[in-house]
């Protein structure tokens, strides 16, 4: 497990790709069941302690995630999210280049329960729910470009449709047009998170390195580092 920090408040660790965050068909281990094992090594003997993940990240998806370990934190840390007073860095690996080198995206995407499949729809669907990101391709080699992402918003599958609607479908995302599968994983990495302490109030930056697969695959000098 890579902790990125961690005290009596919250932990912040680096997800590897493939790794779920909580239960789903697979019934693989989760994200989730180490740090709540690793939480219960903590505790005063018979108490399991509190453990709560504050936000998810799709599972072929790396990089930066929370973990409350207190009500208090969670609650405080969950308003953050929904008021957007924090801010998140992405980066992913495209196929293809896109027309701008940098932009704003702004789609209403719906998401199809019975396939798990998130679609761009119009503005008075019923589903549909706004979705923001900014955008700036950092390089290009080989037919791929490296692209930094800022998500103002926070849907499911949002990077990877908005992308994706740019004819640049993002490496490995297979559900998404990519047409080089990628071990189960996807080139999306939650890069970095800026958020304030939910008791201290301090700003803490958590920063969550990149894995040599993606050293390997761009097969060049990275661009950026998070």
């Amino acid at each position: 497990m890579n902790i990125i920090f961690e005290d009596h408040h919250l932990i912040a660790v680096v997800k590897p790709a493939r790794v779920p965050v909580a239960s789903d068909a697979s019934r693989d281990t989760t994200l989730l069941t180490i740090i709540r094992d690793w939480n219960l090594t903590r505790q005063v003997e018979g108490r399991k302690g509190y453990c709560v993940p504050i936000h998810f990240l799709d599972r072929p998806v790396s990089g930066v995630i929370i973990f409350a370990l207190s009500s208090k934190a969670a609650t405080r840390l969950n308003e953050q999210f929904r008021k957007r007073t924090l801010s998140k860095r992405y980066f992913a690996i495209v196929e293809g280049i896109p027309q701008a080198s940098s932009g704003q995206l702004e789609h209403y995407l719906a998401k199809e329960k019975s396939d798990n499949y998130v679609r761009i729809v119009g503005k008075g669907h019923p589903e549909g729910k706004l979705c923001v990101l900014q955008y700036k391709v950092l390089a290009s080699h080989k037919g791929l470009s490296w692209v930094e992402v800022f998500p103002e918003t926070g849907r499911s599958h949002q990077i990877r449709v908005q992308l994706a609607s740019l004819g640049t479908p993002i490496f490995g995302d297979v559900k998404y047009g990519s047409s080089n599968p990628w071990e189960g994983r996807i080139a999306l990495h939650a890069a970095t998170l800026e958020i304030q302490h939910p008791v201290l109030k301090e700003k803490l930056y958590l920063r969550a390195p990149l894995d040599q697969a993606w050293r390997e695959m761009w097969g060049a000098a990275m661009p950026a580092e998070p």
